[in-house]
């Protein structure tokens, strides 16, 4: 783990042209060409990995600015570029995994390389051709613009100008008249920009459907398997997980909203109310930014040395950015420099508990993109999306022992509510997942009929939902506020699938902590290496498709919880 201590300011990225990259390419191929020993063909791919990893530190530069300061122009004509760009130099990096797929020498560079690289290749080249370049320019400008329209909230409130993420508090807050406006105002924003979120939506929705009609698909939901880089699990295999959400779980999180509403003596909690697990309001950490920062390295030094020592690292460096600011975009994220062997975590403090949560939840990806850096291959630095949801959310259960230093003598009441909003939230997701299949496969649904099929998913996975008078959720657009249908269709369940492998963390560790963590750190060493479900168990973990999994982490929480 010993790395020179160097600061975010420090790191460089080329702006790439298409020429300069297309010549890159060009000498790549010629060193492929003449290669006569394993060798040497392995030194071409290196060298087409580092041009990889350059591409990528510059990607992640121009969205994390954008992000940072979306009312700066000169860094959104950069992402601008960076979306106009992006599909040509995909076309280059799809060409040539296409070559080495159809390699007579493939054998040999798999056992060099790894056999998942080569099957998350195989994904890519089914997912791509050039003739849906200009539909992907205009898929991440529909993104960049519902960016612009969340980062621009500006909301009078208790004499405040609050963005989405300043009211937060508010939406939490033990006065259930305050938590009422505080959702009126919220859901207001949403309701005032409905047609404009809309209108993104439709077009993405179409857009998307026409990629995939190019690429052969029936519809978008195969080809959206494909950039998720699916690749040891199906359709079928998710249905089947909804579906035991729906029996196992969603009872959980019915009993989790009747106690809720029993402690806040209501005879029926409503939307408002459902946030709310104590009638003093919610644990809240006892200090700003610097407090929880300085509470977070104590906490990683007692966890484990490695995570203390990488923890040093990212503040001392000035990688993570977590000031919640006006035009700064909302919601928190971990992307990477790979050329500097650096992940930047990026969030939004608003004074809750999901400070905590979400500073930990960012820690655990950055923590393993860092184990994961010297991995042979770019494809490697990351896992797909469900696996590296386990290690970000994996370590929001590890730190439970530590939660007094956050919460003092409110962290039992802090553990008792993470837990509890786990089981609340596995419903949703699945929620979220089953709408968009039903979008996708409908793809010429009107925008009233998508607010409806919302509707129907709430009957089924949120059947305890009361919104009042909140008359934009009331109407099903709910959905509109959760950027991950707009910017990463499919994704959303795989943090479902991840919690059932974090939950599991959480019981190992109460009761062998250590080698629950130790499992934990080998699992993050391992970054992308191999598939979903190969990387759960390889740590001792079920996958979430295995039969009766579900079974045994409810029975778990609902002895833990006093739920019976």
């Amino acid at each position: 783990m010993q790395q020179t201590v160097i600061d975010f300011s420090e790191i460089r990225v080329e702006t790439p042209t298409l020429e300069g990259v297309r010549d890159v390419y060009a000498q790549i191929n010629a060193a492929l060409d003449r290669a006569s020993t394993p060798q040497e063909r392995q030194a071409a791919i290196r060298r087409w990995d580092e041009l990889r990893r350059s591409l990528n530190a510059w990607e992640s530069m121009a969205n994390l600015n954008f992000e940072q300061d979306s009312r700066n122009q000169a860094y959104k004509a950069a992402r601008d570029y960076c979306d106009e760009l992006s599909p040509k130099l995909t076309a280059f990096d799809v060409e040539l995994k296409r070559r080495l797929l159809a390699d007579a020498q493939r054998p040999q560079l798999e056992q060099s390389f790894g056999r998942t690289a080569f099957a998350l290749w195989e994904a890519d080249v089914t997912a791509f051709e050039p003739a849906i370049e200009q539909e992907l320019v205009q898929e991440s400008r529909l993104s960049a613009q519902y960016t612009e329209i969340i980062a621009s909230a500006q909301i009078a409130f208790d004499g405040k100008q609050l963005n989405l993420a300043g009211l937060a508090p508010y939406r939490e807050d033990a006065d259930r008249p305050t938590r009422h406006r505080a959702e009126l105002a919220f859901w207001r924003f949403y309701g005032d920009n409905r047609a404009e979120l809309d209108r993104i939506y439709d077009e993405l929705v179409k857009l998307r459907h026409t990629m995939a009609r190019k690429l052969g698909y029936e519809n978008y939901i195969s080809l959206g398997y494909k950039r998720m880089h699916r690749i040891d699990y199906d359709q079928r295999d998710v249905e089947r997980y909804r579906d035991q959400i729906a029996h196992e779980v969603v009872p959980l999180a019915q009993r989790v909203i009747e106690r809720r509403a029993q402690r806040l003596d209501l005879e029926r909690a409503m939307f408002w109310d459902e946030r709310i697990a104590d009638p003093r309001g919610n644990a809240r950490p006892k200090g700003d930014l610097p407090w929880i920062m300085a509470r977070c390295q104590e906490a990683f030094t007692q966890m484990h040395p490695e995570l203390a020592a990488f923890f040093r690292l990212m503040t001392d460096g000035h990688f993570i950015d977590m000031e919640n600011r006006p035009g700064k975009a909302g919601g928190g994220f971990c992307t990477s420099f790979p050329t500097a062997g650096m992940p930047f975590i990026f969030g939004n403090f608003n004074g809750t508990a999901h400070d905590v949560e979400v500073l930990v939840h960012e820690m655990g990806h950055a923590f393993q993109s860092y184990r994961s850096r010297a991995l042979p291959l770019s494809d490697y630095l990351w896992p797909t999306s469900e696996s590296a949801e386990i290690e970000s959310m994996g370590l929001e259960y590890l730190a439970h022992p530590q939660m007094e230093r956050f919460f003092g003598k409110d962290a039992e009441r802090f553990r008792e509510e993470h837990l509890s909003d786990a089981f609340l939230f596995l419903p949703y997701g699945v929620a979220v997942d089953h709408f968009q299949h039903m979008v996708y496969a409908n793809p010429d649904a009107t925008p009233a009929e998508r607010h409806h099929m919302w509707q129907q998913m709430e009957q089924r996975y949120l059947p305890w939902r009361q919104y009042g008078d909140l008359q934009h959720a009331a109407q099903g657009g709910l959905w509109q506020e959760k950027r991950h249908i707009y910017h990463s269709p499919f994704y959303y369940i795989d943090y479902t699938l991840a919690q059932c492998c974090a939950l599991q963390f959480w019981a190992r560790s109460r009761q062998d902590y250590t080698a629950a963590m130790h499992d934990y750190v080998a699992l993050c060493s391992r970054g992308g290496e191999a598939p979903f479900q190969t990387l759960a168990r390889g740590a001792n973990l079920k996958s979430p498709f295995d039969e009766g999994v579900l079974t045994g982490v409810v029975a778990e929480a609902r002895s833990a919880l006093g739920l019976r």
